[in-house]
C-alpha cells in the first residue's frame, strides 16, 4: 500500500484535547510502552472519525498493524464516549435558551435488504435514527443513541426521554410534523396539505420552517465527519461513535 502525507481539517485544540485526554487514561490503567505515543494515537483516532479511513490504511499510515490500529480507535473511542453530555445536561445548559431545535438523521449503513429492522421507508434505505437537538443559532447541543433506521422520528424522540424531559423543563422544541402529538412544548407546523390551508396558516408555516431550518447546520456538523456519512462497522458500536464526535465537536468549539 502506497503512502503519502495528507492534511486533517481538525482544530489543533480537539488534538491537544484528545491528547490530554488518551495520557490521563494511559496513566490511570498503569499502561507503559504502545507503538504509538499518545499524541499519534489521537491523530489516528482523527483521521479515522473525520476522513473515515479504513483500519488497513490507518495500519499503513502511521506503521503499525491493523488490528493494533482498530484496538487504538477502539479505545479512543470509548474514552470520548464516556465524556458525551447526557439529555440531562443539554437541557440543562438549554434552560438559559429561548428554545430548542429538534430533528431527527438518519446515518447510512451498509446492510442487504433483508435487514428491515434497519430500512427507513422515508429515506429509502438502511442507517440508523440519531435525534439530534441545537440552539436557536443551530449549534449541536446533543444527540442521541442510535435506534433502527425503521424507528419513526417521534417514537425515538419518546424512547430516550426527550420529550419527557423538554416538558418537564418547561423548554419550547421546534420540529417538523414527524413529531406530530409530542406534547405542548414541541411545536410543529400546522398539520394540512399547503392548498388546502388558509392564509394565516400558511404564514404561520412559512415562519416555522425558517426557524427550524437552522437545525440542518447541526446535522451538517455532524456529517461533517465524514465516517458517520457511510458506516460499515457493526451496529452496536454506532452510538459511541456519534457519541465520541460530539464530544470532539463540543470541545473544539469551546
Amino acid at each position: 500500500m502506497l503512502v503519502y502525507p495528507s492534511g486533517l481539517d481538525v482544530s489543533s485544540s480537539a488534538l491537544r484535547f484528545l491528547t490530554q485526554q488518551l495520557r490521563r487514561h494511559r496513566r490511570a490503567i498503569g499502561s507503559r510502552w504502545r507503538r504509538l505515543s499518545a499524541g499519534r494515537q489521537a491523530l489516528l483516532t482523527l483521521a479515522h472519525l473525520r476522513i473515515g479511513h479504513t483500519y488497513a490504511q490507518l495500519a499503513a499510515g502511521f506503521g503499525v498493524g491493523t488490528t493494533t490500529a482498530y484496538r487504538y480507535v477502539t479505545e479512543t473511542v470509548d474514552l470520548l464516549a464516556a465524556l458525551a453530555p447526557t439529555l440531562a445536561d443539554a437541557v440543562r445548559a438549554a434552560s438559559t435558551k429561548a428554545y430548542l431545535l429538534l430533528d431527527g438523521t438518519l446515518l447510512p449503513i451498509d446492510r442487504i435488504a433483508a435487514d428491515r429492522l434497519y430500512y427507513s421507508g422515508k429515506h429509502e434505505k438502511h442507517g440508523m435514527n440519531v435525534q439530534v437537538l441545537a440552539d436557536p443559532f443551530g449549534r449541536l447541543l446533543w444527540t442521541s443513541p442510535a435506534l433502527p433506521g425503521a424507528v419513526h422520528d417521534l417514537r425515538a424522540a419518546r424512547e430516550h426521554g426527550i420529550v419527557g424531559a423538554l416538558a418537564e423543563a418547561g423548554i419550547t422544541c421546534w420540529a417538523d410534523k414527524g413529531y406530530r402529538e409530542a406534547g405542548s412544548t414541541v411545536r410543529i407546523p400546522c398539520w394540512g396539505r399547503w392548498e388546502t390551508l388558509s392564509a394565516g396558516q400558511q404564514a404561520v408555516n412559512r415562519s416555522h420552517a425558517k426557524i427550524r431550518a437552522l437545525v440542518e447546520q447541526a446535522v451538517a456538523t455532524l456529517k461533517s465527519w465524514r465516517l458517520l456519512r457511510k458506516l460499515r462497522c457493526s451496529t452496536t458500536r454506532i452510538t459511541s461513535l456519534v457519541q465520541a464526535v460530539l464530544t470532539l465537536h463540543l470541545t473544539s468549539s469551546e
